[in-house]
């Protein structure tokens, strides 16, 4: 028997149904949670203290969380909305450096050995984790302690070991790493508006 087009047509509307509340609900515990809000001022003012004394920013994570670290660099040294200056950004995790320390002292160290070769005290680390207990997260964390730096943490579910080990954490109570994520972007998106708002406001 061939199945009705119009069942599965139903079942997948349901889908995007039951996902996009799920999302929604999300966001709106984070925006009803004023500590939140106060966090996500503390990380601007953190970015805006670091940009404005010309010191630099780098950014790091695995899989999806090191695509939205390369997305946070990159607005920075590109543009967001409208034309000004590039400021200093860099997501940690180039291809030929990660291969070579991978191959050389192992994975867990491809984030901390580049970190401790590039920065300088005064710069800043931002760090995204969905799981909070990523090894190689952890020991860029520590080495940017250890460098004079101060670290942001994105993080999720309980905020795993990195939630008392950075000088800011943020993290999104939800149990799956796409729910984590889309907020982690979310964050990311306006924190560069703020930035932006304070250094090159006459581009707003």
């Amino acid at each position: 028997m061939s199945q009705n087009p119009g069942q599965g047509l139903e079942v997948h509307l349901k889908t995007w149904q039951d996902s996009l509340k799920e999302a929604q609900g999300v966001l709106a515990h984070f925006i009803q949670t004023p500590e939140q809000i106060q966090k996500c001022g503390q990380f601007s003012s953190l970015l805006i203290e670091a940009f404005s004394k010309g010191h630099n920013v780098f950014s790091c994570g695995n899989g999806g969380s090191h695509c939205d670290a390369m997305h946070f660099a990159e607005e920075f040294t590109g543009r967001y909305r409208k034309d000004r200056k590039p400021l200093g950004a860099l997501a940690l995790g180039e291809a030929s450096h990660s291969t070579c320390v991978s191959n050389d002292y192992g994975f867990k160290h491809v984030f901390e050995r580049q970190l401790r070769g590039l920065a300088r005290q005064g710069d800043l680390l931002v760090a995204l984790s969905t799981s909070g207990n990523s090894e190689n997260i952890i020991l860029a964390v520590q080495a940017a302690k250890e460098l004079g730096l101060k670290s942001v943490c994105l993080l999720g579910r309980d905020g795993g070991k990195l939630k008392n080990m950075a000088d800011l954490s943020i993290v999104i109570s939800a149990e799956t790493s796409d729910r984590i994520q889309e907020m982690h972007i979310k964050i990311i998106h306006i924190v560069i508006e703020s930035v932006e708002r304070k250094l090159f406001p006459q581009n707003y």
